[in-house]
């Protein structure tokens, strides 16, 4: 499991172009993983990252423990939940292989697939990793949910807008509009 791991940190960390900077950290905390999970944009809300605006968007994800990669640069340099508190948790990547998903949360294994993103409703993406999550006060189906917020149609690896017809990786089912996942530079 370190091993896997390790690896996707190294391979991160080389075919990462240096603009993006991260700060890559291997973290020990409760943390969502919205690797399959949809987006919901936000009307009238944005995200900044690294001074670019991009539209705001939330994904309903489980909480998880155990190590997770995060990109610190994007976290206060810290693993530490995003106010102090068990309230919130950080969206951040793990290799877990089955884990909640919906529509009922029930523990599924992870299923990789891409797309090509379009124009059209519901047609995007969503970059989830390494942003603030807030913990839902009751479990469903016994599983700790969090609404996490980050922007729309960014690339994970660049900062910059993901255009239309790009091609992302994910793990969130056909038909889940603006998936989680990361394009592919």
């Amino acid at each position: 499991m370190k091993y896997l791991a390790l690896t996707a940190i190294m391979a991160a960390s080389t075919s990462t172009p240096a603009i993006a900077s991260p700060a890559l950290a291997i973290c020990h905390k409760p943390y969502a993983l919205c690797a399959s999970s949809p987006t919901v944009a936000i009307p009238g809300e944005t995200v900044k990252v690294n001074g670019k605006e991009f539209q705001a968007g939330v994904s309903v994800c489980p909480v998880l423990r155990g190590p997770s990669i995060a990109d610190l640069s994007l976290m206060n340099g810290s693993c530490s939940s995003p106010d102090g508190t068990p309230k919130t948790v950080w969206s951040l990547f793990s290799n877990a292989q089955s884990y909640p998903q919906l529509p009922n949360w029930a523990v599924l294994p992870s299923v990789k697939r891409t797309f090509t993103t379009t124009a059209a409703p519901g047609g995007g993406m969503s970059n989830m990793w390494s942003f603030p999550c807030v913990v839902r006060p009751r479990k469903v189906n016994g599983v700790r949910l969090a609404d996490c917020k980050g922007p729309m149609n960014e690339s994970p690896w660049t900062g910059d807008a993901v255009p239309v017809g790009a091609t992302v990786g994910t793990a969130a089912p056909l038909g889940l509009p603006n998936p989680v996942g990361g394009n592919f530079p």
